[in-house]
C-alpha cells in the first residue's frame, strides 16, 4: 500500500499581500504528477485545505480540480478540515463523494467511520480514520455521545484484556507476534482509559484540552477498529503534538500555546498522518509524522525544504518513508546590508527573483527605502531597519525593556536607541523629557 501524505495547502493564502494562487496551482500539478507516476493508492491531505473559513472562489475551484485530478490517478483521496477551515463547508458533499473514492471530512462524529481500502499484498485491509480538527469544547460533546456509558467500556476492556492474555500465550515466534499486531483485541487495548479514569474525566469541571479530546477520539477509533476485525490502521489528524517544532506561520491552537497532544495517544496505529505544523518532521521512527506545508508561508521557513511524504506500508503494517521535495514556488531569502550595497552589489543578484526580507543596516533609515529596494527586488516583502547590525525589533530587547522599565522616560530613551542605533544626545533627551512632561500634565488635567 503506497500513501502520499500532504497537508496545510492553505489555498487562497497571500504572502505579505502577494497572491500565492499561481504557486499553489504548481503545487497541485506536482502532487498530481507524483500520485500518478508513483502509482499511489491513497492520498491524505491532513487539514487546512483553505486559508480561511470562507475561502475565495479561485481557491474553491482549485481544490475541486485537485480532488478530481487526484482521483483520476486511481488513488483514493482523504482530506480533513483543519483549524483554518469551516468543517461544514468543506464537508458539504462528503457522503456522496465517498461513493466515488473521495472523503472530505469535517464532522467530528464521523471520526469512527473509516474508509476501507482492500489490498493485494496479502495483508489485511487498510482502514483510514479521518479526524478533523478537534475544537475541545465542541468536540468533547460529540465524542462523549459516541463513547457510550462507562459500563459498556468496562465490559469491552475486560474482554480485550482476556483476549490479549490468550494471544500472548500463543505467540511463539517473531512472525506470529507480527501477525498479532493486527489482532482486534490487541488493537483495542492501546490507549484505553480505565472506567474510573473515564468517570473522573466526565465529572471533572476542568476545561477540555486538545490532548483530552484527541485521546478520547483515538480510544473510540481503536474500539471501532477492533470491532471490524484484523486491519491496518491509518489515522489522519490535525493537531500539535508534544515535542514538535512550529514555524511563524501557524495559528496557535490555544492561548499560550500550551495544549499539546502527547504522542502516546496515537499508540497502536500503523501510520499517523498529521497536519497543522508547516515543517516536515516525524516521531517514533516515522510512524507519526507531519508532511509540512507544500510552500513556505513565513520567512521562518526560508531554509526548509518543502515536500510530501510517500509511505510504503507492507502487509504487516510496517512503514518506510521517502521525503520527496516538491521544488515549486518562489524561494525566500533574507538580505542584510546598507541600502547602497543592496542596490548595486552583484553579490545579491541571485535574489532578484526571490521573495526577500531586507534588513537595512544604515545608521538612518533612507527615504523611500522599500520603493528603492523593490526596483531591484520586485518581490521584496519585508523591510527591517537594524542600524549597525543590531537585532531586529521584536527579537527580545524591546520587550524586555518594556517589562523592566519603571519610568516612561527610560522606556522612551530605550526606544530611541533601538530605532536609531545610538543613545539620545543631551538635546534630544531634553526634548523627550519636555514632551513626556507635557503629555503627563495634559493627562492629569
Amino acid at each position: 500500500m503506497r500513501i502520499l501524505h500532504t497537508s496545510d495547502w492553505h489555498l487562497g493564502r497571500s504572502f505579505h499581500g502577494a497572491s500565492l494562487m499561481r504557486e499553489q496551482e504548481e503545487v497541485i500539478d506536482r502532487i498530481v504528477e507524483l500520485a500518478r507516476n508513483r502509482r499511489v493508492d491513497l492520498v491524505v491531505i491532513a487539514g487546512d485545505l483553505y486559508d480561511r473559513a470562507i475561502p475565495p472562489t479561485d481557491a474553491v475551484r482549485l481544490f475541486d480540480e485537485a480532488l478530481v485530478r487526484l482521483r483520476e490517478t486511481g488513488a483514493t483521496v482523504v482530506a480533513i478540515a483543519g483549524n483554518h477551515d469551516s468543517p461544514n463547508r468543506v464537508a458539504v458533499a462528503d457522503r456522496i463523494l465517498e461513493q466515488a473514492g473521495v472523503a472530505v471530512r469535517g464532522a467530528v462524529a464521523r471520526c469512527v467511520e473509516p474508509l476501507q481500502l482492500e489490498a493485494d499484498d496479502g495483508g489485511p485491509p487498510v482502514r483510514v480514520y479521518p479526524v478533523p480538527y478537534l475544537e475541545p469544547l465542541l468536540a468533547r460533546r460529540h465524542l462523549d455521545q459516541l463513547g457510550g456509558d462507562a459500563e459498556a467500556a468496562e465490559a469491552a476492556q475486560a474482554e480485550a484484556e482476556e483476549t490479549e492474555a490468550n494471544a500472548a500465550e500463543k505467540a511463539g515466534t517473531a512472525a506470529s507476534r507480527r501477525a498479532d499486531r493486527h489482532d482486534p483485541a490487541i488493537a483495542l487495548l492501546a490507549g484505553r482509559q480505565s472506567p474510573e479514569a473515564e468517570a473522573t474525566r466526565r465529572a471533572s469541571p476542568r476545561r477540555a484540552s486538545h490532548h483530552d479530546v484527541t485521546e478520547l477520539a483515538t480510544t473510540l477509533i481503536r474500539r471501532a477498529a477492533a470491532a471490524g476485525g484484523p486491519t491496518r490502521t491509518v489515522v489522519v489528524a490535525h493537531t500539535f503534538v508534544d515535542g514538535a517544532t512550529p514555524s511563524d506561520s501557524e495559528r496557535d491552537l490555544s492561548i499560550g500555546n500550551i495544549d499539546r497532544v502527547g504522542l502516546d495517544v496515537f499508540g497502536g496505529f500503523d501510520y499517523v498522518a498529521l497536519g497543522h505544523l508547516h515543517r516536515c518532521q516525524a516521531f517514533d521512527d516515522g510512524r507519526i509524522a507531519y508532511s509540512g506545508s507544500p510552500l513556505p508561508y513565513s520567512f521562518s521557513e526560508e531554509n526548509d525544504t518543502k515536500s510530501v511524504r510517500i509511505v510504503e506500508m507492507n502487509a504487516e503494517g510496517r512503514c518506510s518513508t521517502e521525503i520527496v521535495p516538491l521544488g515549486v514556488g518562489r524561494p525566500l531569502q533574507t538580505l542584510e546590508g546598507r541600502l547602497e550595497s543592496l542596490l548595486n552589489s552583484p553579490a545579491f543578484a541571485d535574489a532578484e527573483g526571490d521573495r526577500v526580507r531586507v534588513r537595512l543596516t544604515d545608521a538612518e533609515l533612507p527615504l523611500q527605502a522599500m520603493a528603492q529596494i523593490q526596483r531591484r527586488f520586485p518581490h521584496a516583502a519585508m523591510l527591517e531597519h537594524v542600524p549597525n547590525g543590531r537585532k531586529a525589533p521584536g527579537d527580545g530587547d524591546v520587550a524586555e525593556a518594556v517589562e523592566n522599565s519603571e519610568h516612561p522616560l527610560e522606556l522612551a530613551l530605550r526606544f530611541w536607541a533601538d530605532q536609531h542605533g545610538r543613545e539620545a544626545s543631551v538635546a534630544q533627551r531634553d526634548v523627550l523629557t519636555s514632551a513626556l512632561q507635557a503629555a503627563t500634565s495634559a493627562n492629569d488635567a
